[in-house]
């Protein structure tokens, strides 16, 4: 019974990072697959597949992949603090002082309430910034961890071809590592202005990402 339970409480995120680990695999197979059909193109041996899962080849993409995730969720979140958008279930309503705004200093605390609040000062500060925070954080760590494999694969290009190896930092000016960073980045900002948006008028009964069906358009949930 509490298995249950805590599946049904649980089962949003159950079920994402379920759809996330169902993914990764199919992507580091598909891309094992077709970076062995590019070796043997060369005349090149085969990698293993534990080889390609520490290679630039599958590093670089995946982490291509998640850099622009976290950004987008980073500015997100940053943006939706201060700015508005009449009518959207993405946004607070406009002029409105809301409890998501409410200063947790005039808080009264109790024994359930989060450390840091009741710890005040400093913490405080970082803890009631902690979700941005964190996202830029991982969006800077996947930056890093992108550029390092796509260097590393880059470089491997550049052997296989008879040209000479660059540094990372030069591999940073390079336009090859903006334009996957860019490609990736100018969906993630176009999708989330889409759902800002279309929430306006598109409704989804159920969804909390959703104004409830018989709202007014010009409303804010």
């Amino acid at each position: 019974m509490k298995s249950k339970k805590w599946l049904y409480e649980n089962g949003l995120s159950v079920a994402l990072f379920a759809c996330f680990l169902l993914t990764e695999i199919g992507l580091s197979v598909v891309g094992h697959n077709q970076y062995n059909q590019q070796q043997t193109e060369h005349q090149l041996p085969p990698i293993t597949y534990l080889q390609y899962l520490t290679s630039g080849a599958f590093i670089g993409v995946t982490m291509e992949n998640w850099e622009s995730e976290f950004l987008q969720m980073a500015i997100y979140v940053l943006f939706t603090a201060f700015l508005y958008q009449k009518g959207s279930a993405e946004s607070k309503t406009p002029g409105q002082h809301e409890y998501v705004d409410a200063d947790p200093r005039a808080v009264m605390t109790t024994r359930s309430t989060p450390w840091p609040v009741r710890r005040g000062g400093v913490l405080l500060r970082l803890y009631e910034n902690s979700l941005s925070i964190a996202l830029l954080t991982l969006f800077l760590l996947s930056f890093f961890l992108h550029a390092m494999g796509s260097a590393q694969e880059y470089n491997d290009k550049q052997t296989l071809h008879g040209h000479p190896a660059i540094s990372f930092h030069q591999f940073l000016g390079t336009a090859q590592f903006w334009f996957e960073s860019l490609q990736n980045w100018q969906s993630e900002f176009f999708s989330v202005g889409m759902m800002v948006v279309l929430t306006i008028v598109l409704r989804q009964r159920g969804s909390p990402e959703s104004k409830p069906v018989a709202m007014p358009h010009g409303e804010n949930p």
